[in-house]
């Protein structure tokens, strides 16, 4: 068998800069991992390097705007290496120029995109040229610069005493308008849009004060906004720029604290910060920068990702990134704030409470790990070894007929579901295991979701490279698990014309009776949201509205209110 040159060539480079091991999904990934940085690249400082190719000003201004859009999400705004491997100077430089063209045109069976289509050569041959260049550094944002953002719209001495509208507040719910740079509150009766609120860029979540009133939404630019849900037309009361880019807020929860207090969690730079409850105002900043928790090296930019709320401390749960490490925050005194670090694995993500909310199950996705963490007795209950790269949200609570209650994920990297059992008092000889192993429909899952009053579990896959899988759902029988699942067709359901249109994000009513999924179409094409009929499987309603503008996530007040999942 004869091997051509560039195949050689490929199969090197995705030993030594893989992006991400073995999920081959194509544009879903860029979509998902690749997404652009809000770091403005007018704001990082030009770098020269000895050993370089020589760049102009205006060449190395062009670079650092591609690699804050196309790269920063994978590699790190420091290039140090996060989901994808580190593009340091000591890896790159020695690959030399034509190495790294054929691997940013070609990318690699590892998982590494193809660029080829998105940069012209001119631009592929720019981008091999600037990694091999010191990255440049963007900006800190501390405490002068929070307070420059941040804004009392009103007053909390002025804001309505009870609520002044007829909105079932338990059943509304909150939609992320992505590229619209707004969210959609739509009454989860009528299924009719109530208001559409300006926000920052791409909203990642929202999260409800302990109190149901105040809803807060945080986008990729780092922007919160604190929305009344009492005022007779909802609205931002307060708002703050928190950093350059971020995705995590949540607000203290325990008996006796709570709405005094909200948190959110940056990417750039490497923090988090305490601020009041009901105005926004900056508290405390505490960087995350430090040893990642297996070689215990210094890494400079590990990311805040999820943060919940404890229900059983004054406490704050962090997930710091790229060290591997979970932080229990107290909030009962921030000035003199006591923080408990717990070694997990790296690339931490996202994650939820199991059923009783005392056990955090959180993924480290790309040690293809869930971590428990017993935030009672603020230790590691566990590391358990799951599938490919699992992604799920908040995972899916349910009582399982043979291993009692378990807790689960999908996976981005594979179409496994892996189910955990999370009963070490009654069942403790399946607690913290992957008691049973589920084939979906495919890879490229983002959300699991069931509900106490359902018997359904339902898996997206948006990321899947198939149309027919990235447009549809995944649904098993909680009570006959073992018979697998049924596809429900949801983007031929919402009958939107040509696009994409992935489906994401099941989410129900508070009921329990509904599942919501957005059909997520580019910005210039129809999207819509899809209402299932949980009972029957069938389609209840479709809501379109052209306002709707690449809905994502999806956040029923009481649902998330109460982390119910």
């Amino acid at each position: 068998m004869i091997t051509h040159p560039t195949s050689r060539l490929l199969t090197a480079a995705a030993t030594g800069l893989a992006l991400y091991s073995s999920l081959a999904l194509g544009a879903g990934e860029k979509t998902y991992e690749g997404s652009a940085s809000t770091i403005s690249a007018d704001s990082a400082k030009v770098v020269r390097s000895p050993g370089a190719p020589d760049l102009t000003e205006a060449e190395f201004s062009k670079a650092k705007q591609i690699f804050f859009e196309r790269c920063a999400g994978c590699h790190g705004v420091l290039r140090k290496g996060a989901t994808g491997k580190a593009l340091t100077t000591d890896v790159t430089q020695p690959k030399g120029q034509a190495y790294l063209e054929a691997f940013i045109n070609y990318g690699s069976p590892a998982g590494m995109p193809s660029w080829k289509d998105d940069l012209t050569p001119d631009e592929v041959t720019l981008m091999a040229k600037f990694i091999q260049h010191e990255p440049p550094m963007p900006p800190e944002f501390g405490m002068q610069e929070m307070k420059e953002t941040w804004k009392v719209l009103i007053k909390p001495e002025d804001r309505p005493k009870k609520q002044q509208n007829r909105l079932n507040l338990k059943n509304l719910f909150s939609v992320t308008l992505r590229d619209a740079g707004q969210i959609a509150l739509i009454d989860g009766d009528s299924k009719k849009i109530v208001s559409i609120i300006n926000t920052g860029y791409a909203v990642h979540i929202s999260r409800m004060s302990s109190s149901g009133r105040y809803l807060l939404v945080i986008g990729r630019d780092a922007k919160i906004n604190m929305i009344d849900l009492w005022m007779k037309d909802p609205a931002t009361v307060a708002e703050i720029k928190v950093g350059l880019e971020a995705r995590s807020v949540e607000t203290s929860k325990f008996k006796g604290y709570e709405d005094k207090y909200a948190i959110a969690g940056s990417y750039w730079p490497p923090q988090f910060v305490i601020m009041d409850g009901e105005t926004l105002e900056p508290k405390k900043i505490v960087s995350t920068r430090g040893m990642t928790v297996d070689t215990q090296e210094y890494h400079p930019e590990p990311r805040v990702a999820a943060i919940i709320a404890s229900h059983e401390k004054p406490e704050f749960i962090v997930n710091v990134k790229e060290t591997g490490k979970v932080l229990m925050v107290n909030y009962k005194d921030i000035d003199n704030l006591t923080v408990t670090t717990i070694g997990t694995a790296r690339f931490l993500h996202d994650g939820g409470w199991d059923s009783t909310h005392r056990y955090f199950l959180t993924a480290a996705n790309k040690s293809n790990k869930i971590a428990v963490i017993d935030s009672k007795d603020g230790t590691l209950e566990s590391l358990v070894d799951v599938g490919n790269i699992p992604h799920p949200g908040r995972g899916a609570n349910f009582n399982h007929p043979v291993y009692g209650p378990v807790w689960s994920t999908s996976h981005l990297g594979d179409a496994s579901i892996s189910l955990i059992g999370t009963d070490p008092e009654k069942h403790p000889q399946y607690a913290w295991k992957v008691v049973e192993t589920l084939e979906g429909q495919g890879g490229g899952s983002l959300f699991i979701k069931t509900h106490p009053k359902s018997r359904n579990l339902y898996v997206d896959t948006p990321l899947n490279p198939d149309a027919g899988i990235s447009q549809s759902v995944a649904v098993f029988d909680i009570k006959n698990i073992k018979a697998g699942f049924k596809q429900l067709p949801i983007a031929e359901w919402a009958d939107l014309g040509e696009g994409p249109k992935r489906v994401v994000q099941p989410e129900y009513n508070k009921a329990g009776d509904e599942v919501w999924f957005s059909v997520w179409n580019a910005k210039d094409q129809k999207s819509a949201l899809v209402v299932v009929d949980d009972k029957t499987l069938k389609l209840k309603k479709v809501i379109k509205d052209k306002r709707l503008v690449t809905p994502t996530g999806k956040f029923n007040v009481y649902n998330t209110q109460h982390d119910i999942y």
